[in-house]
């Protein structure tokens, strides 16, 4: 087994065995606040070499979001192929609380047992985002993507150009190292703090 697939089962054990009761809270805060649909969402992301897998998350939409979204493309506030809008109609009450803290976040961590991501790598794409891809922005593929990572815990996010953000998880590819990941997780929190998320 390779280090970092080490790393990531011990840190992701002990992390879920801390917040197995605050997560069982938050589902059914969710239901309760929304009852049509699953506490839990999974959506058909891209991971290691284009690969597709389905990534978890607590639900904070609307049952039919998806559906609304080609009618909201126009307000696309993020620079290239990814979209978010920060007063997004399709967010549930308690949703939009839980992406501000990226709580909606913590179901990955089963994700990264399953080994379909890593705790800290290039988050990963919507299928429909990597159609849009250069070739420069596809080498952010070659590694499996994390719940976090340096663009994660940047200040204003949401306001870095893709190209950036892409740079950023190039660096973070051709330098990353389990001390490296180590500081990244541990800033995660603060930056989940910071309320910064859409």
């Amino acid at each position: 087994m390779e280090k970092k697939r080490a790393f990531d089962i011990v840190v992701c054990s002990v992390l879920l065995a801390v917040a197995a009761i605050p997560m069982g809270l938050v589902a059914l805060a969710i239901y309760i606040d929304d009852p049509h649909g699953s506490p839990f969402y999974k959506q058909i992301r891209i991971g290691r070499h284009g690969e597709e897998f389905y990534m978890y998350k607590f639900r904070t939409m609307y049952v039919d979001a998806d559906k609304r979204r080609a009618e909201l493309m126009d307000q696309n506030e993020m620079d290239g192929p990814v979209f978010k809008i920060k007063d997004d109609p399709r967010i549930t009450r308690l949703g939009k609380y839980l992406r501000k803290l990226s709580v909606d976040e913590l179901p990955q961590l089963f994700n990264v047992l399953r080994g379909n991501m890593s705790l800290v790598g290039p988050r990963p794409p919507l299928p429909g985002e990597v159609e849009e891809y250069t070739d420069y922005h596809k080498l952010r593929l070659i590694v499996t993507p994390g719940i976090t990572c340096d663009w994660q815990i940047a200040d204003n996010r949401n306001d870095i150009p893709f190209d950036k953000w892409v740079e950023m998880d190039l660096n973070y590819i051709e330098h990353r190292t389990t001390w490296g990941d180590l500081k990244i997780i541990f800033r995660t929190p603060f930056a989940m703090l910071s309320a910064t998320g859409r």
